[in-house]
């Protein structure tokens, strides 16, 4: 029936013009047949004589058939289409494992369940689960798409905690006993991909079960969609079982095309329900269509071979040697990849792998009387709640942030979305593996009373348990013969084991534990530190110079010199205390610039620029004054201590022999990590063992130092009353967490329980409660060249000394040179008045070049002998002015005279 109704929209299109319509009577007299099944409604189960009918089918001429829509029965028939060069087109199989590259002829015009599994899995991903369980058909398609399913959450650090199978055509008895076991598991979020004849009994059972109330996840692929959509009227029934239920639909986007389908299909079939395969299903006739329509124009003919490899099998109905091979079958191929139209389900195209472009997926929520749209999902934007249609044209972005989706109502009308997991309702309390310590007791113990252990470690858990929404029944479950440390490697094993589903206690989080087990997030800080025994160190006579480093010294001592020699340029021109002999002079500069470190220079400052550095240098030295004492005062008075161990670098570069505790990391932290020989570490069992083999030494059997975690370290040092130190930096970083399993949800609850408790000041209380030490004493030996004060910290007081010298240099010589440019031409004009006799030639040469030897006397002069002589050569070029402005009025009055004598 549905053939028909196909080729009667198909031929009612306004679209398909005389010159198709001939070509349809082409196809149909060229043996083209369209195998179209009715399954794209009902989605009955196929009996053996549909398996046979695509066999007896191909006994003809074929050149393409569109069907099966089973990916079972599409696995045999593609064989025999790839034998037979017929171009075989599948809008119903969704098998992930139908390659093009075992499958040539092969191509599906629906959306390959690959991508549907990508949605789901970005879907549990942005819901925040780790772990979902698979209902589905045990069949090609079932298998093949949960088994992509679970490579896509591994990539997503989730994964399918458990697969239940459901056999094809399994009545009510099994489904009910297989939902009953599943419900006894830990996860919640069920990802239910069965068929349609099967699906909606998974739903009535867990609705009978309870199953579909508060806390529940389920989760559809397209079958149910497509079920829900061929139902008309919608089955109040079946909504009823299907509430809160999210489910995906190929998404088509709305276009004309698609409204003018399905109103024809409205008016042929009033009665019947329509979904996204019947679509696909005409997309691919038109497809077939266009594609042998080109395949004539380019003057293409059909011709059949037969294969002689096919031969007659007796008693048999399938005649094998009837078949034929369609010559032409791979440029017909050709030409259907290379199409590229759009239809009602969008555009027809296909990308390298032979899939539909832009796949998309419409995420559907089920309430009320039908499914709510609550958003989308391409291969190129993820979840969206925009279509993906306007999304394509724009860069591809998948990332976290980018996901969105519109509020879901979830089983027994739950808006916020389920934890996702519950524990498992077998009676199985968590199994909590506590390792049974001899040592650091107060951090975990056994005890006598319940729960059968103690300690700080315990009390971080308890806490953070009460903080969760839900009850956690556990049971404390001691590790470890009680003689000794347990090795916390093997407790962790223990837990990727399953023997244990965490392991709780002062568990350090190193990388390699990190590869197998969750931990939570670190409740105290820790870290490897070295201890060694440490002693006074005797008083030396040239404490003095340990203030200040080296390159301090020099550098101060260096602006001694070079402000007192500034001090003495800008001064020796003014003040008479800065002149005399040399001898003199170099001493008045030594003096003057030692002495301002005490403030005692007996020379007094009269320029303007001396001043101004003066004043600027004694600040800085008041500054290098008080850092320098503060610094001697420390050193002197406070009790220093000194090993001659210094840190790990002295230890590892050393042969003595190195502690630590027994049943921790250090030992392979050390071994290879840092390559130290194994011969040389020395584990040690208890704090009694530390102290005394610290106090024997490396000489008579003891160790010279201790590699272990800070917070072992602080007990130590306390009950040992502060005789050990810790020398250097610590060398790790890193911290005490709890161990779960690895994808345990527990673990990311415990980390925010953690958190809260950090931030509300509850472990701070923890702390104080089991870790109140009563002797404090200072952790680390304070290192002397760490207490030196060095340049960097006095570079900026230097720096401005520096440019205020520089400045009043430059505005001294600037003056310098204007006074010896002022007093230049007046010896110029006394050399001229000598030399009247000689040649005209050199009268005429000017001034005379500047002398770097006149200008030395002249900055060697006193200020007051150049303002003299400058008033002097002012008085002189005055007097000169007059003279000749009395001689040009003596010229002037001459004439007159002689010629009054004349008359």
């Amino acid at each position: 029936m549905l053939e028909l109704c196909l080729l009667m929209i198909l031929l009612s299109e306004k679209r398909l013009n005389l010159q198709l319509k001939r070509l349809w009577m082409t196809l149909m007299l060229t043996k083209l047949y369209l195998r179209v099944s009715s399954l794209i409604l009902s989605f009955k189960t196929q009996t053996a004589v549909d398996l046979l009918a695509p066999w007896e089918l191909m006994e003809t001429k074929v050149v393409a058939a569109i069907g099966p829509q089973s990916s079972g029965i599409a696995h045999m028939i593609a064989y025999v289409a790839n034998e037979l060069h017929v171009p075989l087109l599948s809008f119903g199989a969704t098998d992930p494992t139908l390659s093009s590259l075992q499958y040539p002829y092969f191509l599906r015009t629906t959306q390959n369940d690959y991508f549907q599994m990508h949605a789901i899995a970005d879907f549990v991903s942005y819901s925040g689960w780790r772990q979902v369980i698979a209902i589905f058909v045990d069949d090609e398609c079932g298998r093949n798409g949960i088994s992509v399913l679970g490579d896509v959450l591994a990539k997503k650090r989730s994964r399918i905690s458990y697969k239940a199978a459901i056999t094809p055509g399994a009545d009510s008895t099994f489904i009910e006993d297989l939902l009953v076991s599943v419900n006894l598991m830990a996860s919640r979020v069920f990802v239910v991909h069965v068929n349609p004849d099967s699906g909606l009994n998974v739903f009535r059972v867990a609705k009978s079960l309870g199953m579909m109330g508060s806390g529940y996840v389920w989760i559809a692929t397209d079958w149910l969609p497509t079920a829900m959509d061929s139902m008309v009227p919608v089955d109040s029934d079946a909504m009823d079982l299907l509430q809160g239920v999210v489910a995906f639909r190929h998404y088509t986007y709305e276009s004309s095309v698609k409204r003018q389908f399905m109103a024809r299909w409205k008016n042929l079939n009033p009665n019947d329900g329509f979904n996204s395969y019947a679509m696909y299903a005409y997309d691919s006739v038109w497809l077939v269509a266009r594609a042998l329509d080109v395949f004539f124009r380019e003057n293409n003919k059909i011709t059949f071979s037969n294969d002689p490899n096919l031969h007659k099998i007796n008693g048999s109905a399938i005649q094998l040697s009837a078949l034929s091979v369609f010559n032409e079958g791979e440029t017909f191929m050709k030409i259907i990849l290379g199409m590229n139209h759009t239809g009602v389900t969008g555009s027809i195209k296909f990308d390298s792998d032979r899939n539909r472009v832009n796949p998309a997926y419409e995420v559907l929520n089920l309430v009320g009387t039908g499914p709510r749209r609550v958003g989308y999902w391409s291969n190129h934007s993820g979840l969206s709640i925009v279509p993906p249609e306007k999304l394509n044209s724009k860069p591809p972005n998948t990332s976290t942030a980018n996901q969105h989706l519109y509020g879901i109502l979830w089983p027994g009308e739950v808006t916020k979305p389920p934890r996702g997991w519950v524990f498992p309702n077998n009676g199985k309390p968590l199994r909590i593996a506590v390792p049974n310590r001899v040592s650091y007791t107060d951090y975990v113990s056994k005890d006598k009373n319940p729960p059968g252990v103690r300690g700080y470690c315990i009390d971080v858990f308890e806490a953070a348990i009460a903080l969760l929404p839900y009850p956690v029944p556990r049971t404390y479950l001691l590790y470890g013969d009680g003689k000794r440390n347990p090795s916390y490697d093997n407790l962790v094993n223990e837990v990727v084991a399953d023997k244990y589903d965490v392991a709780v206690g002062d568990i350090t989080i190193v990388t390699n534990r990190t590869r197998y087990v969750d931990f939570t997030q670190p409740f105290i800080e820790s870290g490897l530190v070295v201890v060694a025994p440490v002693k006074e160190a005797k008083s030396s006579p040239w404490s003095f110079l340990k203030p200040f480093t080296i390159e301090m010294w020099a550098v101060t001592g260096a602006f001694f010199l070079f402000v007192g020699a500034m001090v003495w340029i800008l001064e020796h021109r003014f003040n008479e205390e800065f002149r005399g002999p040399p001898r003199r002079q170099l001493i008045t500069i030594f003096w003057f610039s030692f002495s301002t470190m005490f403030f005692s220079h007996r020379e007094n400052t009269v320029s303007s620029l001396g001043r101004l550095v003066l004043i600027i240098w004694l600040f800085v030295v008041l500054i290098i004054n008080s850092s320098y004492t503060a610094s001697l005062t420390s050193i002197l008075t406070v009790r220093q201590l000194t090993s001659r161990i210094e840190g790990i670098d002295s230890l590892v570069t050393s042969n003595e022999p190195i502690g630590v505790q027994d049943g921790t990391f250090a030992r392979n932290y050390m071994v290879n990590e840092l390559n130290i020989a194994p011969s040389r570490i020395v584990p040690l069992k208890d704090e009694e063992q530390y102290l005394s083999a610290l106090q024997r030494g490396p000489r008579n059997g003891g160790v010279a130092a201790i590699v272990d975690e800070l917070p072992y370290i602080e007990v130590l040092l306390t009950n040992s009353n502060c005789k050990f130190r810790t020398v250097g930096q610590e060398f790790t970083r890193t911290g005490w967490g709890f161990a779960f399993q690895r994808d345990s949800p527990l673990a990311v609850d415990m980390s925010t329980a953690i958190l809260q408790l950090s931030e509300e000041g509850e472990l701070e209380k923890i702390h104080r409660k089991w870790l109140n030490y009563k002797h404090e004493c200072s952790m680390q030996i304070s290192n002397s060249e760490d207490s030196q004060l060095s340049l960097k910290s006095f570079w900026g007081l230097f720096l401005i000394c520096g440019i205020t010298c520089f400045m009043a240099l430059t505005v001294f010589f600037w003056r310098v040179f204007w006074q010896y440019q002022r007093l230049l031409p007046e010896n110029a004009d006394e050399e001229r008045a000598g030399e009247v006799s000689e040649p005209s030639s050199r009268s005429g040469r000017g001034l005379r070049a500047p002398s770097f030897k006149e200008l030395i006397k002249v900055v060697d002069k006193k200020e007051a002998e150049i303002k003299e002589m400058l008033k002097q050569k002012s008085n002189k070029k005055l007097k000169a002015t007059q003279s000749a402005a009395g001689s040009s009025q003596s010229e002037r009055e001459i004439p007159q005279i002689d010629k009054s004598s004349t008359i």
